[in-house]
């Protein structure tokens, strides 16, 4: 009589829950944002489409390309055990230099930053790849050191070749990007357990490195001093951020409504890409904005679920990297877009225009599920 109460009970259970396991949330979770994103990506981008492609669905066609180029890139990740990636990381990785090579030499330049390769409407940017490879190294480097219970180094080859692939992207200049390739493995060679004095050494060589590469080009140091006081250079250096606070303000509670918004209309740059959810919070407003902060803290809780279920040490410091990767570009967007981080040109994922960009993010959802759907076969 109490395993059928418990059966019903348990039955009961399942009927309230929007899906079965971690994966079909975090599936869930991404066709959210996907949907979210493609109609923020038109409503944030017809005005600029109009006025220079005389086409109010230039953006919109191409992100819509770029879900269906991303859906498969997240098919084939979903079916690959994760592990066969491991074995092809060399090669990976080699591909991943080279075209950061081949971007620097023949790349196509844009607004003076020299990141994508292609040709004509064909273009994708290499050193968005190199975000998910830094972690696949990373994760790699990590298992087999916890496997071999051996300590965590910090000057080791992978980590040497992180660090080109970092120096390759900044040359581009991509400090944003740079710093997401090398950031990300630093978090997780700390979470994974790092002796508290290295992690202080750490520390230590990642401010010196950003000062460095602060006084390499001096605009970032007047975009560092204007996050504090925006309004100080309002027309200049801060004028991105005060356009951003602008739009955010004025969507109140409800916001002003989708395709309303008039930040868009040549008072916001990159209204599209990189200030992509101020458009989003002028439109749908603060309830809008909180319930895309609990889709990315739902994110980061099922991810760390299915990174407790992963059957390895290297499917657990993957997903992890993976959760990194995802839940701390969607902070540093937020931060930034919010005035709390100076302007580095990070992506708010999904919400935020972006090919190469869309397609990783993706890429690296379907791996973080095979590691969940090959750790629940596990139990």
């Amino acid at each position: 009589m109490a395993e059928k109460n418990d059966t019903v009970k348990n039955s009961a259970e399942d009927k309230k829950r929007f899906w079965n396991n971690d994966m079909e949330a975090i599936i869930g979770i991404m066709v959210v944002l996907i949907i979210l994103g493609t109609i923020n990506v038109f409503s944030s981008s017809f005005i600029l489409a109009e006025t220079q492609y005389d086409n109010p669905y230039f953006f919109l066609q191409r992100h819509i390309a770029n879900v269906v180029a991303g859906l498969i890139a997240f098919i084939i990740c979903f079916r690959v055990d994760y592990h066969i990636w491991r074995r092809f990381i060399p090669f990976i990785l080699i591909g991943a230099l080279l075209a950061l090579l081949l971007v620097l030499l023949v790349g196509t330049e844009v607004n003076g930053a020299q990141r994508w390769l292609g040709y004509g409407s064909l273009q994708v940017q290499p050193a968005e790849f190199c975000k998910l490879v830094s972690i696949m190294i990373t994760a790699a480097y990590l298992s087999y050191q916890m496997k071999k219970e051996r300590p965590i180094e910090i000057f080791t080859p992978q980590l040497a070749i992180i660090g080109a692939m970092f120096v390759l992207t900044e040359l581009e200049p991509d400090m944003g990007t740079a710093s997401i390739i090398a950031g990300i493995p630093v978090v997780m060679l700390i979470v994974a357990g790092l002796d508290k004095k290295k992690v202080l050494y750490l520390i230590i060589g990642v401010l010196v490195a950003a000062a460095g590469l602060i006084a390499y080009q001096p605009y970032r140091l007047e975009r560092l001093k204007v996050t504090f006081d925006p309004w100080s250079d309002a027309q200049n250096v801060g004028y991105q951020t005060v356009q951003s606070l602008s739009a955010i303000g004025s969507g109140e509670l409800t916001g002003m409504g989708l395709g309303v918004g008039v930040s868009k209309y040549d008072y916001l740059p990159e209204a599209h890409t990189d200030f992509a959810f101020a458009i989003f919070c002028q439109e749908n407003g603060f309830l809008g904005a909180i319930f895309v902060f609990m889709l990315f803290a739902a994110f980061a809780v099922y991810a760390a679920r299915i990174a407790g279920i992963a059957r390895d040490e290297y499917g657990q410091i993957l997903a992890m990297g993976i959760m990194i990767l995802i839940v701390g570009q969607a902070i540093g967007n937020l931060f930034m877009v919010g005035g709390m981080f100076p302007v580095v040109g990070i992506p708010l994922p999904f919400i935020s225009y972006g090919g190469t960009s869309l397609i990783v993010t993706m890429a690296a959802i379907g791996i973080l599920v095979n590691i969940g759907r090959l750790g629940k076969k596990k139990e």
